[in-house]
């Protein structure tokens, strides 16, 4: 007997994108809005990691800018969550090689160890940072799920 395996992962595009508050009120906004799009698209993902990683991003915006004008941005499409952050700085980001005992600074790579793909790119007011989260694959016909490897971008 065979079960026939349908795919409960969303089918159109989800856009959500608005300006986050200045300073710190901009991570938990951020964090807020992530489990909301994830848990009203009905998203398979895991919604702690996805703002987690968001946290990383926008802490990272909010502490290098000069000027706090933070957008966010939820994408979910072709079998992924992406997430951008865009700020006005033009300066590229570097994960840094942080000692273990440090309080901060390990945040890109932590990004890179749990999202599917990250990277950034050039706006014309500045630049974007984003992570994807993938959806899991179809489950095979025998139920079990293949552990996920490592797949990281630059």
């Amino acid at each position: 007997m065979h079960a026939m395996v349908t795919s409960t992962h969303p089918a159109r595009l989800h856009l959500r994108r608005f300006p986050l508050p200045a300073g710190s009120a901009a991570v938990s906004e951020a964090r807020a809005e992530v489990r909301a799009a994830i848990s009203a698209w009905h998203v398979p993902v895991d919604p702690h990691v996805a703002a987690l990683l968001t946290s990383e991003l926008v802490t990272n915006a909010v502490q290098h800018e000069a000027d706090p004008a933070v957008t966010l941005a939820i994408k979910c499409f072709s079998g992924q969550l992406r997430v951008d952050v865009y700020d006005t700085s033009r300066a590229a980001p570097v994960p840094t090689d942080t000692p273990a005992d440090a309080e901060s600074g390990r945040g890109l790579i932590l990004v890179a160890a749990l999202a599917d793909e990250w990277g950034f790119y050039g706006t014309p007011d500045g630049k974007a940072v984003y992570f994807t989260l993938g959806f899991p694959s179809e489950l095979p016909p025998d139920g079990r799920r293949a552990a996920k490897g490592p797949n990281r971008a630059q």
